[in-house]
């Protein structure tokens, strides 16, 4: 199951060298319990092959339940008409996502904190998985509250879901690959999202015929509710708390804390009293929020402007986030390489704005292939600025929870997207796309003004590279001393 066993100077994942032996469950225990000492040595890390395969299930699921958050208002028109409610009822379908987060947020962080990624994989698999066979059992025109409770249920699964994949990353690889670890767990939700904008339009066809609408919805929630089944199944048979040997000095400093020291308000507090996260927390929600709002509203932006679309609008959809996965994973290896966190998320925010723009003034010309274009254009950054808001969070908190960081991110997208999306609907019903989009562009230029302010105090980094500190940070805590401040004290 294990790569190798490695010390500071040993981060090559090679495997054991030839002329001596792998190490037998003795050595690994051996390994394991070597701690930071008195005299600040470095402690034993090691990476796990099982690590990768916890990754890509953590993404599968988040597949899952990203495709139900996107499924309804890629083809809004369609459940308007089916389920004989108005535009902005179905836009619930997709909001109940973003407000069922917001009050469910700190229980779901503190029970990640207090009982680790398994149990939290087990229920969100769990909720995930109730929600979709709820839906299963709405498809009929006079079961709309059937259909949204079905979603409030796969919501409430995503609050466990979201804040996993910088704690998983941390937990799970090496200080060289976390943010690449951390892009690869995104990559499973923006994966669900452009599935569901590509298959509902394929599988629910516009027919006035309501037996046979009612048909194509029932098989599009069957084959989400299968899916959803056999993850869960798998998740309960493979999903891992965390390796037996930490991955990293960071990691290795963290579980040296002891379970009882650690207390959940103090550190909420902390994280709120952190200036330079507090503003990550704003310029994030920013633009998450505008994504989503962008999301939620595709179909009737395309519509609008491109009637009988459907189709197109979800291929669209899916233009968007393939391109920002693309753009996620390419941040997320530049991050492993470069370090350089604010730079890079500086630049990609700014290109964020500039995309929209692009997008806003393009929509309008009656050109379908430029809309995929700057679709496309857009995606790439604003998607693809996802995970690095989830790892610049972690590198200016550490060593808080990732859990609790990633959560106060999501929490002010969240807030954002509603607000957002019930805001850029309202203008576009009054006005057009285009006044709708340029109300967006505003937004994500304060963000990228407030990004600029942002002071880069890279904490996870100085761990990893002087792992000398780490005993001090250790006796620091257990005085009572808030983390910045034996990080100062250490002079690093």
């Amino acid at each position: 199951m294990g790569d190798h066993c490695r010390g500071a100077q040993d981060a090559q994942e090679n495997g054991p060298r030839s002329g001596t032996k792998s190490p037998d469950a003795t050595d690994r225990i051996e390994c394991s319990s070597i701690p930071n000492g008195d005299s600040g040595s470095a402690a034993t890390t090691r990476l796990y092959k099982r690590r990768w395969l916890i990754v890509v299930l953590f993404s599968s699921y988040s597949l899952s339940n990203a495709y139900q958050w996107i499924q309804y208002g890629i083809i809004s028109n369609i459940m308007v008409k089916f389920y004989s409610v108005e535009a902005f009822a179905v836009d619930w379908l997709s909001m109940v996502f973003m407000l069922t987060y917001i009050p469910f947020i700190f229980p779901v962080t503190w029970l990640l904190d207090k009982k680790g990624l398994r149990i939290t994989a087990l229920v969100a698999n769990g909720l995930n998985c109730a929600g979709t066979w709820i839906k299963v059992a709405s498809a009929r025109p006079d079961l709309f509250g059937v259909t949204m409770f079905g979603q409030f249920a796969s919501s409430l699964a995503q609050v466990f879901i979201l804040g996993m994949p910088s704690r998983l990353a941390s937990v799970w690889f090496g200080a060289n690959e976390v943010s690449t670890a951390c892009s690869i767990g995104v990559f499973g939700n923006q994966m669900g999202i452009a599935i569901g904008f590509l298959v509902p339009p394929i599988l629910v066809p516009n027919v006035d015929n309501m037996t046979d609408l009612a048909y194509y919805i029932r098989i599009m929630f069957y084959i989400s509710a299968g899916v959803a089944t056999f993850i869960f199944i798998l998740v309960v048979i493979v999903f891992q708390e965390k390796p037996e040997i930490p991955p990293s000095q960071a990691q290795a400093q963290a579980r040296s804390i002891p379970p009882e020291e650690y207390s959940y308000t103090a550190s909420i507090l902390r994280l709120l009293r952190n200036r330079a996260f507090m503003l990550l927390v704003v310029s994030y929600g920013l633009n998450v929020g505008c994504f989503y709002a962008v999301s939620t509203l595709l179909n009737r932006m395309i519509i609008e402007h491109y009637p009988g679309e459907e189709v197109n609008a979800g291929r669209i959809g899916l233009t968007i986030v393939i391109a920002g996965m693309v753009g996620s994973l390419i941040c997320g290896i530049w991050l492993d390489k470069t370090k350089t966190y604010k730079q890079t998320t500086l630049i990609v925010y700014l290109l964020s704005l500039i995309g929209m723009l692009v997008y806003a003034f393009t929509l309008n010309l009656g050109h379908l292939w430029v809309v995929f274009i700057t679709a496309g254009v857009l995606g790439f950054f604003m998607t693809g600025y996802l995970p690095l808001g989830f790892e610049f969070a972690v590198e200016l908190t550490y060593p808080e929870s990732e859990g609790t960081s990633s959560g106060l991110l999501n929490c002010s997208a969240q807030i954002f997207g509603i607000i957002f999306t019930i805001a850029q609907g309202k203008i576009i019903d009054t006005w057009n796309p285009l006044a709708g989009n340029i109300f967006l562009s505003i937004f994500l230029l304060i963000g990228a003004i407030i990004t600029g302010f942002i002071k880069s105090d890279l904490r996870r980094q100085k761990a990893n590279l002087h792992p000398e500190m780490q005993t001090k940070t250790t006796s620091g805590m257990e005085q009572g001393i808030s983390p910045p401040e034996v990080l100062k004290e250490g002079k690093l």
